[in-house]
């Protein structure tokens, strides 16, 4: 049995679909009492097709979304700066609850154990496996333990990592409702100005998903809770864009409004990490959390979860068949994990650095580190989209 806590973004039900593909036996522990979809909507490239594929509902997710066929940046008065087309690439955006949704079902009945919230986890000196202890007062013995916990994970914090740093970008998020259909172009459009980036993604005909990463401003603390005050303060923000723009945040639907900060792990702390301790460890934002600024997030967690069962599930095949757990069993666990973290580790290094760079373009007001971040991403990152060719292979 494995046992995982809940996750922001999906990685805990994609792990667990992956393992059980995989004929492991696991659960999921979720802390809510309910799915949660932290985020309005969530960008799926080339990258993470593969992933949702190689998990069985690619199919049923293309459904829901249009295909995505260019990226655009223009300027605040719609001139177009720059346009690169997707080509043989796939991208579309799709409502986050969906995604989970569709993942979720496709699990054994009974695998979501609701209002599981985990207070202590320790390892067992003699069986070598990990003891969960829950709020109710219950306890889990488990052959593995995947933390799968989001950017304030307790898992991560018990193998060892750092917690994430805070960025000084705050990100509102929101759907746009066009009962006659918005009439946008399927393309990706985005408007940098200063510190502040706007992003706009149609996900069907009418309803169109839209975000703005700005700087923090001390009143963020206090509108966070109240929708209208979100809307007004992006409102004013964006004073002096395309009146399509300005109309699509008027007319947002309040309820999907959210205003977060930024959490990340900078590159370099995802080089000496091992992730691991003894036969628990982590996938998801509990591992590699990172900025919005590629969209990337999701979709490195769905790698994670092909990556992680595949490798897991060669250590389960040398287990012997009284389902207990020896020490060599732990080995092979260990091994395993060892071998995800090692085919991980250059993947997560080097999106990780791309969403750094662009993070630090719209966050300095330093005329030299924007410099250096341009030198950057012309010399290592020229090719706009070629982060999503990755294949993180099959499952």
């Amino acid at each position: 049995m494995r046992e995982r806590t809940e996750d922001e973004g999906g990685a805990i039900v994609s792990t667990n679909m992956a393992s059980s593909r995989k004929g492991m036996d696991s659960i999921v522990l979720e802390r809510s009492e309910t799915l949660r979809a932290t985020g309005a909507a969530i960008g799926i490239q080339s990258n993470s097709w593969g992933a949702l594929d190689q998990l069985g509902v690619g199919s049923k997710l293309r459904q829901t979304a249009i295909p995505i066929l260019r990226f655009r940046d223009v300027s605040t008065d719609n001139t177009t700066l720059k346009e690169t087309p997707v080509g043989n690439l796939e991208a579309r955006c799709l409502k986050r609850s969906i995604l989970i949704e569709t993942l979720a079902n496709d699990l054994p009945v009974g695998t979501i154990r609701f209002g599981s919230h985990i207070t202590a986890l320790q390892m067992d000196p003699t069986t070598l496996q990990p003891i969960l202890h829950l709020h109710d007062g219950s306890v889990i013995r488990a052959k593995i333990v995947i933390g799968c916990d989001g950017v304030n994970s307790v898992i991560a914090n018990y193998v060892g990592l750092k917690p994430p740093r805070q960025s000084s970008i705050t990100n509102v998020r929101a759907f746009t409702n066009y009962l006659n259909g918005h009439g946008f172009g399927p393309e990706f459009v985005t408007i940098k100005e200063g510190n502040l980036l706007l992003g706009r993604i149609p996900i069907d005909r009418k309803l169109v998903y839209w975000f703005v990463a700005r700087a923090q401003t001390p009143q963020d603390l206090t509108i966070s809770k109240d929708a209208q005050m979100i809307r007004w303060s992006t409102l004013e923000s964006v004073n002096g864009f395309p009146r399509e723009m300005v109309e699509m945040i008027e007319k947002c639907d309040v309820d999907s409004l959210t205003l977060n900060g930024t959490r990340y792990r900078a590159p370099w702390e995802l080089l000496n990490p091992t992730f691991r301790k003894g036969t628990v460890t982590v996938a998801g934002d509990a591992m590699h959390v990172m900025g919005p600024f590629l969209g990337q997030g999701g979709s490195i967690a769905l790698e994670d979860a092909v990556v992680l069962a595949r490798c897991l599930a060669c250590a389960h095949r040398s287990q012997d068949n009284t389902g207990e757990t020896t020490g060599n069993d732990s080995t092979s666990i260990e091994l395993a994990i060892d071998e995800y973290v090692r085919q991980r580790r250059t993947r997560l290094v080097q999106v990780s650095t791309k969403t750094y760079t662009l993070g630090s373009l719209l966050e300095t007001s330093s005329v030299f580190v924007k410099l250096v971040c341009i030198i950057v991403m012309i010399v290592f990152y020229r090719d706009r989209l070629g982060h999503t060719r990755h294949d993180c292979g099959h499952l």
